[in-house]
Formats: C-alpha cells, structure tokens, sequence
C-alpha cells in the first residue's frame, strides 16, 4: 500500500506541477530571430589604423564589444559570433526599428578625440588624437564634481600617451566627436600623468551618460563595415513557430499513442517519462535564460526520439524476459539491467559528438549542441531512472503482475 501511495502522489504531484506551471514557462521562453523575426547584419572586421594587424584575439574582443553595444541598445538576446578570419555575425531578435540599429551598431568604431590643426577653423578640430581603442573598455563612468554637476571619469590604457596629448594641449580643446559629429569639446585644463580624466561642463545626467557610453561603446580594436544583411519578419518567425511546434506535437502524439498501445501500462509510465522531460527541458530554458530557435527545436525532437528509442529498448527487453518464463518481477529487473548499459553507451557517445560541436561549431551549430546535451542528460534522468523507478514501484505494489500488462501473451511465454 505504501508504494502504491508514492505511486499515486509522486505521479499525481507532478502532473500538477505541470498542468499549471506550464503555460507561464512558455511565455518565459526567449524566441530566436527565425521564430520571433529580427534583424542580421554581417560585418567585415579591418584593422582602424592603416598597417594595423587584424589578429583573432582582436576579432573576437571586437565581437564581444559589438554584444555590449547590442544589449545597451534594450534588444532582447543578441547572437553575436565570428567567422572566419574577419568577419562577424550578428543578429537581434525582436527589432522594430531596423535603421536605428544599423546606425548604432556602426557608431562607436569612428569614435575620435580631436585636437585643432594648423589652419583649423574656429571650433573646428581636425587632428586626430585618440581613437576609442586608446579607452579602457567601460572606462568612462558617470560621478559628480565638488559642485555636484555631472561629469565624466575616463580612463586611458597608455598613460604616458596621455600625459604627452594633455601636456601639448594645455589649454586648449580636446574635442570628442563621433563620426563627423561633434560631441563636445572639453577644455585640457592640466598635464594628466596618472591615465584618468574628468570631463566637466554643462551635463545634465542624461547628456553625460549618453557620452559616457558612448566613449564605453567606442573601445573598439577594429573597424567595422557592413557587407549583409537580413530582415525576418515577425509575421514569418510567428509562422515558422506555429508549423513547427504544431508538426512536433502531432510528432509527440503518434509516439504516446504508439508507446501505450505497444508496451500498455509501461508504455503509459514511459509517456509520462516524456511529457516530464518536455516540461524539464523547458524549465531549463527559462532558469538558464537559453533562446530558443528552429535548430534548437530540431534538437528536443531529436532528443525526444532518442528518449522514445531508450523506452523501446528497455520495454522490449524485458518483455523478453517475461517470455523466458521469469516472474514479472524479475523481468523488470533484469530488463532493466540489460538495457541500461545498451541505452548509456548511444547516449554518451551522441554527447561526446555534441560536445564536439559545441567546441568546435559556431552559431545555430552550439545551440544545437548544447540543446542536445541538455536534452540527453534530462532523458537519462527521467526515461531511465525515473521511469525505471515508476514501474518498479508498480510491480513491487503488486498491480503489474500479469504479462499481459506488458503486452505480452500467455501463449508467447516459454516454458522453463
């Protein structure tokens, strides 16, 4: 009685759980840009100064410059990955104004600090002093002076190039301009030796902060120039969505509606197994903040049929031994047994291919890696142990003790 009871409030508990946590985790989900529709822009990677070396490590610090700048624009999960020797993929899902992106995403790599030039109009600044490569990465940051107004602090990766600048321009303007835009123009007002400088004038916080980040944003090794890009409408992310979670639940349907009419009663735990792992995996999702996309999803059907093959081969494997003549119990176990090692042996090695992908992949490739490896580790967790556990719970409370519970029939047993 008592192992029937953990049956019935172990399966009774969960089904709960899910039934009500489940339509709050899939508004949770973070879509990709192929489900949700976004925007795509490949760049060209150079080096800013002419001569420069365009190295990897520099490549990929000017991709993870290029993430900052997308998530300090409010964009929801952008991908941003490198390719080849100099380029870079980025996309943003969610984008509704695809023109102010292009303009942001493409500002901070012409960042320069000016000085004024032999034959220099009047507050005209055509000599290039610092580039925002020269900045420490999210150097600048926003304080107030002794009078409580906004101002700047920034912070230089090359004091010594800083002190000669400040020295030489004493008193005069270091203008800061973006593009051919002027920012501002701050007077040079004493030699700086140290490597860190205010920025003083009529800010408001709003005004400070925008140059703040902008001088962040700029910290860029390298200069970038667009050579593609894509638009994927939201209408057409909806619909790819639609057809593919449709196809997979008609999918999933045919797969119970076989395991229960195939296994009866195991088959039905097995089920159960599944739909549990489905809503772990989607758990996962939401805690780990993971975006889902049409890759992503081609791995959980896959996972699931990896999960489907497991019950298949445990199921069969004891119906084998209920036709050998062994007691249910019995069966159970050494079907179980058999199994395990059979089961563990396809899922490390397709863990290890993943891995492999992982490592090595970029893009839509690692999300689906990392989705199936996630997906295996949940399927041995429920379609092994945790369903094992069910049905050996079942028999040992006495309620599977017929083979034809196992879809097995007297006629089909063997004699010992």
């Amino acid at each position: 009685m008592k192992r029937l009871m953990s049956f019935i409030i172990t399966v009774a508990v969960l089904t709960g759980v899910m039934v009500f946590s489940t339509p709050g985790l899939l508004d949770k989900v973070h879509l990709g840009l192929d489900l949700k529709g976004g925007f795509e822009i490949l760049y060209h990677a150079e080096p800013m100064e002419q001569g420069g070396e365009l190295t990897r490590a520099s490549l990929i610090k000017t991709a993870e410059s290029l993430e900052k700048r997308a998530n300090a624009l409010g964009t929801s999960e952008p991908e941003v990955t490198t390719e080849g020797t100099n380029r870079i993929r980025l996309k943003i899902a969610g984008v509704t104004d695809e023109v102010e992106v292009r303009k942001k995403m493409k500002e901070p790599a012409v960042l320069t600090f000016r000085s004024a030039a032999e034959g220099d109009a009047a507050e005209t600044y055509s000599k290039i002093e610092l580039v925002g490569s020269d900045f420490v990465e999210n150097g600048a940051e926003i304080g107030r002076d002794n009078l409580g107004r906004p101002e700047i602090s920034i912070k230089m990766k090359d004091k010594d190039k800083f002190a000669e600048i400040t020295k030489r321009l004493l008193g005069k303007e270091l203008a800061i301009y973006l593009d051919e835009n002027q920012l501002s123009a701050p007077q040079v007002n004493s030699e700086i030796t140290a490597g860190s400088a205010s920025i003083t004038g009529n800010y408001t916080v709003e005004s400070a902060r925008e140059l703040a980040d902008t001088i962040n944003l700029g910290a860029l090794p390298l200069k970038l120039t667009e050579k593609y890009s894509q638009s994927v409408g939201a209408t057409l992310g909806k619909q790819s969505l639609d057809q593919t979670l449709m196809a997979g639940l008609i999918g999933s349907l045919i797969i119970l509606i076989f395991m229960i009419g195939m296994y009866r009663l195991p088959g039905l735990l097995a089920s159960f197994a599944l739909i549990l792992h489905t809503w772990l995996l989607i758990l996962v999702f939401v805690v780990a903040d993971f975006t889902l996309t049409l890759p992503g999803i081609a791995a959980f059907i896959l996972g699931i049929g990896m999960a489907v093959d497991a019950n298949i081969i445990t199921n069969e494997r004891i119906r084998e031994e209920v036709r050998s003549g062994k007691s249910i119990l019995s069966s159970v176990k050494a079907g179980n047994k058999s199994s395990f090692r059979t089961v563990m042996d396809s899922n490390i090695t397709t863990i290890i291919v993943a891995a492999v992908m992982f490592g090595f992949g970029t893009g839509a490739v690692k999300g689906f890696a990392l989705v199936l490896i996630v997906e295996i580790v949940l399927s041995i967790a429920t379609n092994l142990y945790f369903s094992h556990w069910l049905l050996t719970l079942l028999v040992k409370a006495g309620k599977l003790n017929k083979p034809k519970s196992f879809g097995v029939k007297e006629s089909d047993i063997r004699a010992l």
